[in-house]
């Protein structure tokens, strides 16, 4: 009898996985989709983002809502993840960015500090830009 193989994804990226945010996490803790975004706060996300870049998930992390420093976990995906459509295909052909999203949870497994942080002059650009970003009514999250 001939063994058939079983059909499976194809592994978009090993990792490590990181996710920014201003939350004070545990390890162990669990992310998860079904709030509001960062970048259209009107939006309730139906997916938690994540990317394999340190430095990528640190902007994330300065840019989001809420008080206190930006953190940056290393995340563990807990289910299927595709590449995240807001910044691949036609914004950035294929995924340099190396960024994800999961309607499954990501489960906090650390935490890194040696993440670049902005210089104030980039923090003000990036929000500048950001402000722009939410009066343009054709820039919608694709959710």
């Amino acid at each position: 009898m001939e063994k058939k193989e079983l059909a499976t994804e194809p592994v978009l990226d090993k990792g490590p996985f990181y996710h920014g945010t201003k939350a004070d996490l545990k390890i162990g803790d669990l992310l998860t989709a079904g709030y509001k975004s960062n970048y259209h706060p009107e939006v309730v996300m139906n997916h938690i983002y994540f990317t394999a870049l340190k430095n990528g998930a640190g902007l994330a992390a300065e840019l989001a809502k809420g008080e206190g420093e930006g953190r940056v976990y290393i995340v563990e995906p807990m289910g299927s993840f595709e590449n995240d459509p807001n910044v691949t295909d036609k914004k950035f052909p294929g995924n340099p960015t190396r960024s994800f999203r999961s309607a499954a949870p990501l489960k906090i497994v650390g935490e890194v500090t040696d993440w670049e942080r902005l210089t104030p002059e980039q923090l003000r650009e990036w929000r500048e830009k950001l402000s722009k970003l939410r009066q343009n009514p054709d820039a919608k999250i694709i959710n």
